[in-house]
């Protein structure tokens, strides 16, 4: 565990990422069953106006990432993040699933966690990595998890090589990252050169974790120009928006401003993108969590958790897909009008493990080497 990346903050800044760490391995127990992770904890009122946080489902992907933020954490923290376990049994209960698994994002994970946590079925997990990334088509998220996880586990032979040329090839002729790779039809045709900030920050982050264990200029020159594309269009209270034309760079549509965005996923991306020798954005990543510190409803201690997201009023989401067409068909036609139809008063009161997770790989990790 390693904390210097906390370091390059405020005292402010560093008293806050601390405490949302101990919070991070406090909330997750709740959602720990059987092995592995629920979906979601689900915010819910009483009668007496106080929330409850109720869980639901189970998810693979979220277990998977659960186990990349709690191999950052010394055995003890392991085990009290892990009711009890430690992440070696979180890795080997994901591997015992691999052959439920059938999306190259979730296996790639399984992978990513195998390596960077030693487990002796790296092996097997890579075989079932193999078998499944095979389409010609694939979602920009799960490509950079692909070469993330080879990454980590040391691969450099054809297998690495195709990752890189997709995930690199994905930048031709775009500002940013689409939302898929590829042709075929994962996208709509009207949506096709939307990106959200996920699509930017897990190719920024695989694309410098690259650079770090290879010295790969080309990857290095990419996540740069993804990186410098977000912190460009970042909100003027330091929000990450959420979705981008890949083409221009420009913001589409930026609600739902989410929290795991605010307090894992970009610094996460830009931090690695530091420790590989790249820039380091030190005051684009102080602001995105200056939005979260400036919102402590959205910070609920005694449930150890974060609420998701502030979104807009539009259960529909027909904003962002009016939003899509319209800069579809020209790339400044924002149609505004919509921002006072459809304000940003809603809040998403749900609380997934990986938004834990990644805020402890976030803070915790370091980019090139085993956490």
């Amino acid at each position: 565990m390693t904390d210097h990346r906390i370091a390059l903050l405020s005292s402010g800044h560093q008293d806050f990422v601390r405490d949302m760490l101990d919070l991070s391995v406090r909330g997750l127990p709740p959602g720990y069953a059987d092995g592995g992770f629920v979906f979601t904890r689900r915010g819910r009122r009483q009668p007496d106006g106080m929330w409850t946080a109720v869980p639901e489902g189970r998810s693979i992907r979220y277990s998977a990432i659960v186990a990349l933020g709690a191999g950052t954490l010394d055995e003890t923290r392991q085990r009290a993040a892990l009711a009890g376990d430690d992440v070696l049994d979180l890795v080997g209960n994901l591997v015992k699933r691999l052959p439920e698994v059938t999306g190259a994002g979730d296996a790639a994970l399984i992978c990513w966690a195998a390596a960077e946590t030693g487990h002796a079925d790296l092996d097997l997990a890579l075989s079932r990595l193999g078998e499944l990334d095979t389409g010609r088509q694939i979602y920009t998220v799960e490509a950079a998890w692909v070469l993330a996880a080879l990454v980590a586990a040391g691969v450099r032979d054809g297998r690495a090589e195709r990752a890189r040329e997709r995930l690199l090839g994905g930048l031709a002729g775009n500002r940013l990252y689409p939302h898929a790779l590829g042709h075929g039809p994962l996208v709509p045709r009207y949506r096709d050169h939307v990106g959200c900030f996920a699509d930017q920050v897990y190719p920024l982050q695989a694309l410098a974790r690259l650079h770090a264990a290879t010295g790969d200029a080309e990857a290095l020159r990419a996540a740069e120009q993804v990186a410098a594309g977000i912190c460009r269009a970042q909100g003027p209270q330091g929000e990450w928006w959420w979705h981008y034309d890949a083409r221009t760079g420009s913001v589409v549509e930026g609600y739902p401003v989410y929290s795991v965005h605010q307090l894992s996923m970009g610094p996460m991306a830009l931090l690695d993108l530091a420790d590989a020798g790249g820039t380091a954005y030190v005051g684009e990543i102080s602001k995105g969590l200056d939005w979260m510190i400036e919102r402590p409803a959205f910070v609920l201690d005694d449930l150890a958790l974060t609420w998701r997201k502030e979104a807009r009023a539009d259960p529909r989401k027909l904003v962002r897909g009016l939003r899509a067409m319209a800069t579809g068909v020209h790339r400044d036609l924002r149609l505004g009008v919509l921002d006072r139809v459809y304000p940003p008063v809603a809040v998403d009161r749900e609380c997934r493990p990986y938004e834990l997770g990644w805020l402890l790989y976030a803070w915790l990790a370091r980019c090139g080497q085993s956490a």
